[in-house]
């Protein structure tokens, strides 16, 4: 195993949070193999381990996504149409301009700009993919909670895994039939990406704390609506 210095399971949860200032130098081989070896053991539904996991290093492979991410990135949350004092204190959510602690804040904002127009650079994409997707009827809430639910557990420990080894990462957003990347990945017809991950030494930033909501606020006792305050956790 690559030498690197211990890293407690909770420190690795509570510091693994988006990164999107990554530097171009290469990932180790026996590190990137350490980081896919742990994706693996993450759960799968009915352990039919229906996965597979392309690993992007090819230059021009890695330009023709970034084109089609940026596009679509910042076409559809209008990343680029609100300057940061238009924005003010406000974020940028799914519906729209809001007030409040959800959603994209300025700063937030143009880290989500950066990785857009860096996206070629990063030295690493990972395309967690679904070779059953065909099978499943993707109209309805169960089918996609079925292909995320034997996916998206492994997708957490290879970001935990590149924690643990000082590399960046963010699940980013994953893409229709219509924009091409399962033809620029040589899926088969019936396989579907599932995000697509840059994996890269931080150029920016530091790994910490993300902001959430109060615990007390999400947390429900035995039904709906049946909360209270969490205690002081020290964090």
């Amino acid at each position: 195993m690559p030498d690197r210095e211990p890293l407690d399971v909770l420190d690795a949860i509570h510091t693994t949070r988006a990164q999107r200032f990554l530097k171009p130098n290469p990932i180790p081989e026996d590190v990137l193999w350490e980081i896919l070896d742990a994706a693996i053991r993450g759960p799968t539904g009915g352990n039919q381990q229906g996965w597979g996991w392309v690993v992007v290093r090819d230059q021009a492979t890695k330009d023709a996504i970034a084109r089609v991410y940026s596009e679509r990135l910042l076409s559809a949350y209008g990343y680029d149409r609100v300057s940061d004092e238009e924005l003010g204190t406000a974020r940028i959510t799914r519906g729209g301009i809001e007030q409040g602690e959800i959603g994209i804040d300025a700063r937030n904002r143009r880290g989500v700009v950066h990785l857009a127009e860096h996206f070629a650079e990063v030295p690493v994409i990972v395309a967690p993919v679904m070779r059953t997707a065909a099978r499943m009827d993707d109209s309805t809430r169960r089918s996609g909670a079925g292909l995320g639910g034997s996916i998206y557990g492994a997708v957490q420990n290879l970001m935990l895994a590149a924690r643990a080894f000082d590399i960046g990462t963010v699940m980013t957003w994953t893409f229709d039939d219509s924009s091409g990347i399962g033809e620029l990945l040589g899926l088969p017809e019936n396989a579907f990406v599932m995000a697509l991950i840059p994996l890269g030494y931080l150029e920016k930033g530091r790994f910490s704390q993300a902001r959430r909501r109060p615990l007390g606020e999400v947390v429900h006792w035995d039904r709906w609506g049946e909360q209270q305050d969490a205690p002081e956790s020290g964090r």
